[in-house]
């Protein structure tokens, strides 16, 4: 896999696409830390409001996915991204707006958090089709890490940087600054002219549903999304159980523990840069499964962490930056693996389905978690976590997965033939993988 060097600088295009991406998802930073502290700091209320509003901005990505990516299958994504970032914007310009009338209250927030949630939905559910429609395919893994790193920076410095709006506007007035960096995200897909593909024609026998069936018939995507699915619901068990763990049994300070898992931001930044060029020097395969050797195996070491105090927070950083390094590659490998195998005719559509399953599973890990954690003890349901993310790499280690060159030779697996349409129509075929 070989890509020309300096896509941010010769593709304008592109350019102003990730400069309105990188702009929407330190927005979307900015929403996470404010829209609960409206809850807690101006309406004083507590953590009841602040699961409600959490559980309001989750819940799109349970009900939504598959039927935006119907939806969305035969239209053309730019023109409903522009509109789902303006929305975005108007969403929450209501928050500040309801502050200075005297009429904001929990419900309204939560109510605004799953309106930018589902728009959420829809903007990436584009964003996922998009990006290889706009770039060559020889320029996709570029793409991807220039997306990818902009989400990995914005997990890092979001955080510290909303919490420093709030200190300095009030938390109503973060969410305005959110409301314009939206607006200014729309303006960014907006100057990206490069004429985009006509939408394929709506067939009499698809279903919203469709979706899941790529999924479930190409080995690749089924192997991605079994792992992701797995990796989420494991993580979920483990995250939850850490903080017992690490501060209640282990006596970690607070800002130490914080400042530890911080540390895997690091690592995921450095993974996203150096993808590519891992993949072009060992080949995709088994650079994919060197990202997941780390991504995995390193949290395997958490539960049997030595020491205490400074020293027990330097070994999770050192745990966190590896961890971090692998997912942060294996991110960037997924996503471009991912789009140049699903059917062209229904990057949305799988782009949806992929993201249902993948974020269905994280609150049955939540549950899990906790009953785990309440049976066996922190300290077992931490192990019991990594050994989870451990093996839900075992669909990647197949050797058709391990022994990719580059995500285009997926292609040359063959296909089922697609299911014939009752109508008489028959299906779109996948011209992919």
């Amino acid at each position: 896999m070989v890509t020309k060097p300096g896509l941010l600088k010769r593709d304008r295009d592109f350019r102003w696409f990730w400069g309105g991406h990188t702009v929407s998802v330190f927005g979307t930073q900015i929403t996470a830390v404010a829209l609960p502290l409206v809850a807690v700091l101006t309406l004083h209320s507590g953590a009841g409001a602040v699961a409600a509003i959490s559980t309001a901005s989750f819940l799109p990505n349970l009900i939504f996915p598959l039927l935006a990516g119907h939806w969305l299958e035969h239209r053309r994504r730019r023109r409903v991204m522009i509109w789902s970032d303006i929305l975005r914007g108007v969403a929450l310009a209501v928050v500040p707006v309801a502050h200075f009338a005297g009429l904001l209250s929990v419900p309204l927030l939560a109510a605004v958090a799953f309106a930018v949630g589902a728009l959420s939905v829809v903007f990436d559910t584009g964003s996922f089709a998009y990006v290889p429609n706009m770039v060559e395919e020889v320029d996709l893994p570029a793409a991807n890490r220039a997306v990818q790193g902009s989400r990995t920076a914005s997990e890092i410095a979001g955080p510290g940087f909303a919490g420093l709006l709030v200190n300095l506007l009030g938390p109503p007035m973060a969410l305005l600054a959110d409301s314009i960096s939206y607006l200014m995200s729309a303006l960014g897909v907006a100057a990206a002219r490069r004429p985009e593909p006509a939408p394929p024609e709506p067939g009499d026998s698809t279903h919203f549903w469709d979706g899941l069936r790529p999924i479930v018939t190409n080995p690749f995507l089924r192997a991605l999304t079994v792992h992701a699915a797995g990796y989420n619901l494991a993580w979920q068990i483990l995250s939850i159980n850490l903080i017992v763990y690490l501060i209640s049994e282990r006596g970690l300070g607070a800002g130490l523990y914080g400042l530890a898992l911080s540390a895997s931001g690091v690592g995921a930044f450095a993974g996203t840069m150096l993808a590519s060029r891992l993949a072009d020097r060992i080949g995709y395969g088994r650079a994919f499964a060197t990202a997941l050797a780390f991504s995995t195996g390193v949290p395997l070491f958490i539960a049997v962490l030595p020491g205490r105090g400074v020293a027990l927070a330097a070994a999770l950083a050192a745990c966190q930056i590896a961890a971090g390094f692998g997912l942060g590659t294996a991110n960037v490998l997924s996503l471009t693996l991912r789009q140049i195998v699903a059917p062209k005719n229904a990057l949305t559509r799988t782009g949806a389905g992929y993201r249902l399953l993948i974020y269905g599973v994280i609150p049955l890990g939540s549950v899990l978690g906790g009953a785990v954690g309440g049976a066996l003890g922190s300290r077992a349901a931490v192990a019991l976590g990594a050994a989870g993310m451990a093996l839900s790499t075992i669909p990647m280690m197949a050797r058709r997965i391990r022994g990719l060159a580059s995500p285009e030779d997926a292609r040359d697996v063959e296909q089922p033939a697609p299911a014939p349409d009752p109508a008489g129509h028959g299906r779109p075929h996948s011209d992919v993988s």
